[in-house]
């Protein structure tokens, strides 16, 4: 990959590039035009770690979508479970500045406006990944949380960077 991110993950394995993925996750290539523009719509600089990944492949469904925890959710006693990534752009509705992106997460679904959604979750809007700038600023290297509707918008830590939350992502087998 030719980055000082993500070493121990074969990209080759790493997406599930069905029709429906395609169709709903995947942008155009993340240019540094798209990068700058989304990120002065959403008001946050981008963590390095997620413009690289979207770089190789701006948004999709990776083959392995769960994140195990140490607290239950809504979802599962010890682990959450993604559908996509969100890719960098507006285009697609699945972008992070798409008609279902992140704006709309916030002011539609009540999500708290701690940052950026990554990732939705199979709930169908009831549980979503976000990177968390609270600690860090605007500028800073965000955490990666879990926010559940369901239970009154509960924060749950899931990883201290994007690149830590990727690599910890599992099979869902794993759990079954």
């Amino acid at each position: 990959m030719g980055s000082k991110y993500f070493s121990n993950i074969d990209f080759y394995k790493f997406w599930n590039d069905s029709e429906y993925s395609l169709k709903e996750y995947l942008s155009d290539p993340a240019t540094e035009e798209i990068i700058k523009a989304t990120e002065n719509e959403l008001g946050y600089r981008l963590p390095v770690s997620y413009i690289e990944l979207m770089k190789l492949h701006n948004g999709g469904m990776p083959v392995n979508t769960c994140f195990p925890t140490k607290e239950p959710t809504s979802w599962a006693k010890n682990h959450i479970a993604i559908s996509g990534i969100i890719g960098i752009g507006s285009k697609k509705s699945n972008s992070l500045c798409g008609a279902f992106g992140n704006q709309f997460m916030i002011e539609e679904w009540g999500y708290p406006d701690l940052g950026i959604v990554i990732c939705d979750c199979p709930s169908a809007g009831h549980d979503v990944v976000m990177l968390d700038y609270r600690k860090c600023g605007k500028d800073g290297e965000p955490e990666v949380v879990h926010v559940d509707q369901d239970c009154d918008y509960k924060v749950t830590f899931l990883a201290k960077d994007f690149e830590t939350f990727i690599c910890g992502l599992v099979n869902e087998k794993k759990f079954n």
